[in-house]
């Protein structure tokens, strides 16, 4: 089940701004689900938190 990357909007700490990223979702391990891409000037990882994932 391969997901399509989809625009989001969060902050990169290394640029320090918020910039628009290609990222997937994913579940991290405290449950939350949250984006996760690289940032499109630095190449950093940026992450987005979504919210709860449903069990």
């Amino acid at each position: 089940m391969a997901e399509q990357a989809q625009t989001y909007n969060g902050y990169c700490v290394k640029c320090k701004e918020k910039r628009d990223f290609e990222g997937n979702v994913e579940v991290s391990k405290t449950g939350m689900n949250m984006a996760k891409g690289k940032c499109p000037v630095c190449g950093t990882t940026v992450n987005r938190i979504l919210g709860k994932a449903k069990a």
